[in-house]
């Protein structure tokens, strides 16, 4: 896999706009027509064979659960490659924004200038960049691992977008983890929650567990940081709160930051549940929600068809994945002494993991 650094996504994006005009995917937007897939061959209708189809892939930032779809994303597009015979050309415009909106719209417009045929969006913040790029020229977007497209304004609906966005959402079922939680501690008396309040995947999921919690008349503290250091800090001021658990939705800022802070819960004895599996591998106590190797070979295998057998994305429905694996880090229970046993009967899949970096492919 091929990954820019910053630095030379700067030079390449600047040098492409002035070589190729930004704003320029090769389509005339004026008249409406859909660009056209590059070829090494000439097909008649319907024949695929030989033909190239440039893929941009484009992650948010470096965390274990979008490093594992960006992995099945690639790994699928292979397979359908090598079973239709045509290729997909994602080597040269794969991209990491590392969190960085500035650098997420060039990356934008180097695709764009690139002429790519898909652009695949890691994550809600990167999804919603490359819906404002690709307005006047059309180019399909599926996106991938996007809690709530519709209140992101992505699509219209679930079942029929309704412009050039499709793809997979990985939203969480919010009361079902709460359930995890207080079936572990029934005696909960206060919950703090953690988050980023600017990432969009995180405010229905805080919304439904206040009310949650708020129905069951428990107390909750919040804390938020939109860094490192403050969702450390955040992280500090719930443990000198004494809340009994902490609860983080599908947020990529905690969870780019659950490496320098889960000690800090697992020293309180305090249970850190939260909306992915990655947490869990990161030193959470329990990760719940999809599976995202899934999720990234059902986006993959989304973008074949709308490539490759000419799928609309304004009809194509989202495909949300089924929620409920609940992943436990085994270290994590035995040193805080909290009984999961009982979380095989409530969830679809009980996983144990221990604190790692990555997940082993």
């Amino acid at each position: 896999m091929k990954k820019k650094l910053c630095a030379i996504l700067m030079a390449i994006a600047t040098i492409s706009c002035m070589a190729a005009g930004c704003g320029s995917n090769g389509t005339d937007s004026s008249n409406g027509e859909s660009q056209t897939p590059s070829s090494e061959t000439t097909a008649d209708a319907g024949e695929t064979t030989g033909t190239v189809y440039k893929v941009g892939i484009v992650q948010y930032v470096d965390d274990a659960s979008l490093n594992q779809i960006e992995r099945a994303i690639e790994a699928e597009l292979d397979a359908k490659g090598a079973e239709l015979g045509v290729t997909f050309d994602y080597q040269d415009y794969t991209y990491n924004g590392q969190a960085d909106s500035t650098t997420l719209n060039q990356i934008a417009a180097d695709l764009v200038a690139e002429d790519v045929d898909v652009i695949i969006p890691i994550a809600t913040p990167t999804a919603m960049i490359m819906q404002t790029a690709t307005e006047e020229n059309q180019i399909p977007v599926v996106f991938s691992a996007v809690s709530d497209p519709v209140s992101a304004g992505l699509v219209e609906s679930l079942e029929a977008p309704g412009s050039n966005l499709t793809g997979t959402s990985d939203g969480l079922n919010t009361e079902a983890l709460f359930d995890l939680m207080f079936a572990a501690d029934p005696d909960i008396k206060s919950v703090g929650l953690l988050y980023n309040k600017s990432e969009d995947a995180s405010k229905n999921p805080i919304e439904e567990a206040k009310a949650y919690l708020d129905a069951k008349g428990v107390s909750y503290v919040e804390k938020t940081g939109t860094t490192n250091d403050e969702i450390s800090l955040a992280a500090d001021a719930l443990v000198a709160a004494k809340v009994d658990a902490v609860f983080t939705p599908t947020d990529n800022t905690v969870m780019t930051a659950e490496l320098a802070i889960y000690e800090k819960f697992a020293d309180a004895g305090i249970p850190h549940y939260a909306g992915a599996d990655s947490f869990a591998l990161n030193g959470a106590f329990c990760g719940f929600g999809v599976n995202y190797v899934d999720l990234g070979t059902a986006t993959a295998d989304m973008v074949t068809e709308i490539l490759v057998n000419g799928a609309d994305p304004a009809s194509t429905p989202v495909q949300r994945m089924s929620n409920g694996i609940a992943t436990v880090n085994t270290e994590i229970a035995e040193q805080i002494g909290l009984d999961y046993s009982m979380f095989k009967d409530l969830c679809a899949d009980l996983v144990e993991t221990k604190t790692a970096e990555e997940f082993e492919e």
